[in-house]
């Protein structure tokens, strides 16, 4: 009985010592987050509000989206003190993150209506149809959240954790398809270039690459594991990731950044190459010598 007891004890003493060491890494890389966030944000919507063109509407998502990453940094500050200010934090975090998976969804369908019904797409108007989706993606996260909010309030937690692991899946497999069916396109078109076409494909894969690896540990928190703190630790963390990671939307839409990179990582290899094939001389030299 006293040893039942004792496990039990201790059992409980571990799993706090445990939330307290992840409550210290969370906050400690919350605060880091932060800060690069809202230095290089502004930065990065000044200079995309240049890009935007007539038949170039993929700078206003990103605008819109990087705003939203900014509503989210904010509200990761107020999450960080009590009472009230943290309910109002976690109500414009609940908005923000909604606000940029549709926003994610709509960069991807532009770029594959740009590429794969052209015609159609440059005949309806792309610079208006692309900010009234942008309201309409605004306005859906002030459906959600009084939603969210009565499930929460009468203990519904387990409908909660379904409805928001279902609407963070569905656009899975639309990144997907618009991916698969953009790089189709290109692989039949022959007047898109180069340089064009790996600004398309890598913004693309960028947009896929940062949904897979930042919202599928709170997919799998929500969906698989709503009870495991280690997942649920995984899932904040990756999630508040997620306004750094959208930052490298800029290289694909820049023209000639991408070249520019490409050329740098070129250079680098080239460098490690030469640096050990001359280790391999050196060490060939001392052995003949020997």
């Amino acid at each position: 009985m006293n040893e039942s007891i004792i496990n039990a004890t201790s059992l409980i003493t571990g799993h706090y010592n445990m939330y307290e060491n992840y409550k210290k890494i969370e906050e400690v890389s919350t605060w880091l987050i932060v800060t690069i966030g809202l230095i290089l944000m502004p930065v990065a919507i000044f200079a995309l509000s240049s890009l935007v063109k007539k038949d170039n509407v993929a700078p206003i998502f990103v605008i819109n989206l990087l705003v939203s990453d900014v509503v989210q940094l904010c509200s990761l500050i107020l999450l960080q003190t009590d009472g009230t200010v943290s309910s109002i934090g976690d109500s414009m975090y609940s908005f923000s993150v909604v606000a940029s998976v549709g926003f994610m969804v709509c960069i991807a369908l532009e770029r594959y209506l740009a590429i794969v019904w052209p015609l159609w797409y440059r005949t309806r108007r792309p610079v208006k149809m692309s900010l009234l989706l942008c309201a309409v993606v605004w306005t859906f996260p002030l459906f959600y959240l009084p939603l969210s909010k009565v499930m929460v309030s009468n203990g519904w937690l387990y409908l909660y954790f379904i409805i928001s692991g279902i609407l963070l899946l569905l656009p899975l497999p639309l990144l997907v398809f618009f991916l698969v069916g953009t790089l189709r396109a290109l692989s039949a078109s022959i007047s898109v270039r180069a340089e064009e076409n790996r600004r398309i494909v890598g913004l693309l894969v960028l947009v896929l690459l940062i949904y897979t690896l930042l919202f599928l540990p709170s997919i799998i928190f929500y969906l698989v594991h709503p009870r495991d703190l280690e997942v649920h630790f995984v899932a904040v963390l990756f999630s508040r990731l997620n306004p750094i990671a959208d930052l490298f939307m800029y290289i694909f839409l820049r023209k000639g950044a991408v070249n520019h990179v490409w050329f740098c990582l070129c250079c680098c290899r080239k460098n490690r190459t030469i640096h050990q094939s001359s280790g391999l001389n050196v060490d060939k030299t001392v052995t003949t010598n020997l």
